[in-house]
């Protein structure tokens, strides 16, 4: 990993988890035209999640990361983007109140078309054919010419990016995000619930705080962080080639930037380090995460960890843990120990979903929540107990009113799973149960905070 990077240096290495285009010189026409588009982030953006990333891993502040399982070009609407964009402002309205700290709000968005599978294909009825690796891919209609991965479908991912990147600038500068709108917020299918009656007690108060401050002479027009909010978009970098169209030399600082997302990440299939995902990442400069899953030993760790961030950059890595509820508290240990001792600058955050995914009695992939929640409490356990900071949580999600996850407090149970199923890929919290665990990691983050008798940060630092 000592050798010169470049942007196509990962040309030359094993790659895992890509599709097999069948015609070659249409993926290299629609490479060169990508390359020639106008970056859907910039750099400057980038750098600014890191340092607000820096912050999380010294303790100060909280990592919010949410989003689709895996965006599709059939529900891509500016409703169903307003709506996920306004559940993680009230998921982090009700974060910033339990932790005491800032939330950096992160959107699995704009760009996560690509999926991992655990085959290559897939058989129904008898009959096999290529899985479906996600809209930027291939179709989901089980057809075999739809299952023929499509170049075009770089093209339009790229497109539909830039309108939802577009849409939620929008939403984030022009209004939407001001806090004088929290009890806006809060969707018509959620308000009836009792999270959502306790939400809207949050936003009471939030408004009454409001007021104050505005006596005080404290109003939007004087401080912008009470009408807009920063946030940012992150997909799994899965396809190599098209975010190596995607990306840039910076012209302030001449170093090279992935301009598809603020925020990229290696999934737990693609973490070898001698393969494709690890070299393509390890020189671009964005912030970047790293799933860790149950299989992962602590000198993997530190070597993948000393490759992609070999200065110890704070806020340039975030190690995204996927254990499992019943794994959490015997895997993660020896990985957090590792990084410890090592003195690595990371943020650690918690997945919860993708290691608690189950088959129903009726056929239905789905997630139970009682298990999403039990690996959540795990990985804030565990970091308590080894004196390091839970930094951030990690979330499939979405802001319709979907039944793919059972449990919670709607009490979704598997004979309801059929009624509004409408996932690509793998099942995703609907708004009521994302905003009640938001409610639910409010709690620990404020009890913890009260237990060591301070703001949030490290216990080593504290001591």
């Amino acid at each position: 990993m000592t050798a010169k990077w470049t942007p196509d240096s990962w040309r030359g290495k094993p790659v895992q988890q890509v599709p097999d285009y069948p015609d070659q010189e249409a993926l290299d026409r629609v490479e060169a035209s990508l390359a020639e588009f106008p970056p859907l982030v910039f750099a400057g953006e980038a750098r600014r999640l890191e340092q607000q990333l820096a912050t999380v891993a010294e303790g100060q502040a909280f990592l919010l990361q949410g989003g689709d399982c895996a965006e599709s070009f059939a529900e891509f609407h500016a409703n169903n983007i307003r709506d996920t964009f306004r559940v993680l402002l009230q998921m982090a309205v009700v974060l910033t109140f339990g932790a005491a700290c800032p939330v950096v709000k992160v959107g699995r968005m704009a760009g996560q078309f690509a999926k991992p599978r655990s085959a290559p294909t897939e058989v129904q009825d008898g009959v096999e054919l290529p899985s479906y690796r996600g809209d930027i891919v291939n179709g989901i209609e089980f057809d075999a010419a739809a299952r023929v991965p499509d170049p075009e479908r770089l093209l339009r991912a790229y497109n539909q990016a830039a309108a939802t990147l577009n849409l939620l600038r929008a939403f984030a500068q022009g209004g939407l995000a001001d806090l004088h709108k929290v009890h806006r917020w809060n969707l018509e299918f959620v308000a009836g619930s009792p999270q959502g009656a306790r939400y809207e007690e949050l936003a009471g108060r939030i408004e009454e705080a409001l007021d104050f401050m505005a006596a005080c002479g404290v109003s939007p027009d004087k401080v912008s962080q009470l009408r807009e909010t920063d946030f940012f978009t992150a997909h799994e970098a899965l396809l190599p080639n098209y975010e190596q169209a995607l990306t840039r030399v910076d012209s302030l600082t001449g170093q090279w930037y992935d301009c598809s997302a603020h925020f990229l990440w290696i999934g737990d299939r693609t973490r070898q380090i001698d393969d494709a995902h690890v070299e393509f990442l390890r020189g671009v400069n964005n912030p970047i995460g790293l799933k860790c899953g149950p299989t992962l030993e602590p000198d993997d760790l530190l070597r993948l960890i000393d490759v992609l961030n070999p200065e110890n950059r704070p806020g340039r890595l975030t190690l995204i843990a996927r254990m499992g509820a019943a794994q959490v508290e015997a895997k993660l240990p020896p990985l957090v120990r590792a990084v410890e001792r090592a003195g690595r600058k990371v943020v650690w955050a918690c997945d919860p979903m993708h290691g608690n995914t189950v088959k129903s009695s009726n056929g239905f992939k789905t997630r139970p929540f009682d298990r999403i929640l039990a690996e959540v409490k795990g990985f804030f356990a565990v970091h308590l107990a080894e004196g390091s900071y839970g930094g951030g949580v990690h979330f499939e999600m979405t802001g319709q009113d979907v039944t793919e996850c059972i449990g919670g407090a709607q009490a979704i149970g598997e004979d309801r799973l059929g009624d509004r199923y409408h996932t690509h890929c793998d099942p995703r919290l609907n708004a009521s149960q994302a905003l009640e665990l938001a409610f639910l990691i409010a709690e620990h983050l404020k009890a913890e905070r009260l237990a060591r008798g301070a703001g949030p940060r490290r216990v080593a630092a504290a001591s």
